[in-house]
């Protein structure tokens, strides 16, 4: 389906969303958030009135035909194992399940292959954006495995679905609906046959819409920002939202800590932007395992494993992983992989070049 506009007229209200953020509302099913099921009988979208409202909104400020909108509701495809998939998401697992989810020898050794096979274009985006390549690296294979899972929803189908039928983030799905418009418009994408997970996310990094238009780039010099087929371009792409996000290289991620008593538990509860000194981590019982610096800040993450609560400090590179997706567990898991694959390319190279 070709998506046609009476007016090129410009979007102003543009958000920079998080990548992936949408990944992450499972946090609204265990506040009791609970989806609203679809109904046999449930009126068709051109009926509703929050529906022609979004149409005439997108017609008069964003200059779409009115005519391909109503078309477009006309064909798309409510899903209701897309409202069960966002209320069961893995970030909502305890650690000791989600690890092994992503620390897998498998998906270790191909960011290694991937590594090789991409190393000119990811030593580039390092280089570039001021990003380690194993980040790079880890971020493409939690996201997609390579490339291999980039999603099986049309994302039309996934944000109309979230963006009507989802009541505790419609808005949020809505303004990606809107800005998936734009992109059809802008990078030339199928409105209806580009396929992503079933919050909308696509492409080989799984960038939401928002995220796409902010945050994509053109690293294989072919002008386009091609997410969904050209490997430079998700390299280039992650690399420069990690950039936007104030990754600082080389600096440090995450260190363990031990702990006596319940105090550090009040620490938790304020995000995990880098906000305590270690004066204030000792009142509350807590000391780094390790050197750290003596004017250092940390947010406090606790894990469930398999042996029981874990207490780890993040720095501020720790938080600008959850810019990508606002899970501890999936900062984790980042920074896990990411630490096992450059163990794997310095052991291949040690021995001479890729196993």
């Amino acid at each position: 389906m070709t998506f046609l506009c009476a007016s090129p007229v410009p979007f102003h209200r543009r958000m920079s969303s998080l990548l992936l953020a949408a990944l992450l509302l499972g946090a609204c099913a265990a506040a009791g958030a609970n989806p609203r099921g679809l109904v046999a009988g449930d009126p068709p979208y051109l009926e509703r009135g929050d529906v022609r409202e979004f149409i005439s909104t997108l017609a008069r400020e964003d200059g779409f035909d009115a005519r391909e909108l109503e078309r477009l509701f006309a064909e798309a495809r409510p899903q209701q194992r897309i409202l069960d998939l966002i209320s069961t998401p893995a970030e909502a697992r305890p650690w000791k399940d989600y690890r092994p989810i992503f620390l897998t020898e498998q998906r270790i050794r191909a960011g290694e292959r991937f590594w090789q096979e991409h190393e000119a274009t990811i030593l580039r985006a390092q280089e570039t954006f001021q990003v380690n390549a194993e980040i790079i690296v880890a971020i493409i294979g939690v996201e997609t495995f390579y490339g291999r899972h980039q999603g099986t929803f049309p994302v039309v189908d996934a944000l109309v679905t979230l963006g009507f039928d989802y009541p505790p983030r419609a808005n949020f799905f809505r303004s990606e609906l809107r800005h998936y418009l734009h992109l059809v418009r802008e990078e030339g994408l199928d409105l209806r046959e580009t396929l992503g997970s079933y919050a909308g996310a696509m492409g080989r990094g799984q960038f939401i819409s928002s995220s796409y238009r902010e945050y994509a780039v053109d690293f294989s010099g072919d002008g386009r920002r091609d997410l969904l087929n050209s490997w430079p371009d998700a390299i280039g792409s992650v690399a420069n939202y990690f950039r936007r996000h104030h990754w600082v290289m080389g600096e440090p991620v995450v260190v363990r800590a031990r702990v006596e008593g319940d105090a550090y538990k009040s620490l938790m509860g304020s995000g995990y932007q880098a906000r305590h000194d270690l004066d204030e981590l000792a009142r509350h019982g807590i000391v780094p395992e390790g050197r750290v610096a003596p004017d250092a800040r940390f947010s406090v993450i606790e894990l469930q494993a398999e042996e029981g609560t874990q207490v780890w400090l993040g720095y501020e590179n720790f938080y600008v992983i959850t810019r990508y997706n606002r899970s501890p567990l999936y900062a984790m898991a980042v920074y896990e992989l990411a630490r096992e694959i450059r163990k794997a390319r310095e052991q291949a190279l040690a021995d001479g070049g890729a196993r």
